[in-house]
């Protein structure tokens, strides 16, 4: 399959769509508090999307080919949850540190980003996975100019994610996105320099590096969706929706709670 280059009308959509995906995380950021379930703030982002935005939450009700309907309309992945959590009656503590990951429908377009927040204070392993792993999302977005190859976005993640001890998960990656949820290419978050598809100004794909405090394994839990570290180390994962520009890339999913670059 192609990879679907968009023109400048679709991209100002994606930029509604991914600055909408974005100010969700802004709103809910207030409610990720000890004693909240993931449940309630599965919830709140629903009513938020569909009532204040009138964006349509993409995962309720996903399903790829193999996989049964999402039955949310964000994912909560916490502590050593790598990815696809689904939000239910698990109740966030001190400590825990949780993903939330966010993609909304706005006239035909996707938006999709995720941020780590902080329940109450953090451990000092968990604080730097979580920082490591935003420093890792921002080295692979500055690979990306025409010309430059995939391999180049994945190699630099894993460098910067071994070098800290930390191992980059294999088995999920980032995805050209526009119209459809998920669309070629795929983007790995490991690799080498040098390989992999030519960058060409109009691509829109994600970058969501999934690093764990441990090894890289993963295995998935009996919902079908939710998965975990199999050495139960914690695991941190960031996103952001990227395009490739004429002069480099830009950033889709900013609002104005957006965490800076570092």
């Amino acid at each position: 399959m192609a990879v679907v280059l968009k023109g400048p009308e679709e991209l100002q959509r994606m930029r509604i769509a991914g600055r909408l995906a974005s100010e969700v995380l802004d709103f809910i950021a207030p409610h990720v508090r000890p004693g909240v379930t993931t449940g309630k703030l599965n919830d709140l982002c629903h009513e938020y999307m569909v009532q204040v935005q009138g964006t349509v939450p993409a995962p309720l009700n996903y399903a790829p080919p193999g996989y049964r309907p999402f039955p949310k309309s964000i994912c909560t992945s916490v502590n050593h949850q790598v990815c696809h959590g689904v939000p239910g009656e698990r109740v966030l503590k001190t400590g825990d540190i949780l993903n939330i990951d966010i993609t909304v429908i706005k006239d035909g377009f996707h938006g999709d980003c995720s941020r780590m927040f902080y329940v109450g204070e953090p451990s000092i392993q968990a604080k730097r996975l979580v920082e490591v792993t935003f420093e890792c999302m921002w080295l692979g977005i500055r690979q990306v100019r025409p010309g430059a190859r995939l391999g180049d976005v994945g190699a630099a993640i894993q460098a910067h994610a071994e070098k800290h001890g930390f191992s980059v998960v294999r088995e999920f990656c980032g995805h050209g996105i526009g119209r459809k949820f998920h669309e070629e290419p795929q983007v790995l978050h490991y690799g080498k320099p040098g390989v992999g598809v030519v960058l060409e100004p109009g691509m829109t794909f994600t970058i969501e590096p999934m690093i764990n405090a441990g090894k890289a394994g993963i295995r998935e839990l009996a919902d079908g969706w939710t998965i975990v570290t199999k050495d139960h180390s914690l695991s941190a994962q960031w996103e952001h929706t990227v395009a490739v520009t004429e002069a480099g890339f830009e950033v889709l999913t900013r609002s104005n709670g957006t965490v800076a670059a570092p």
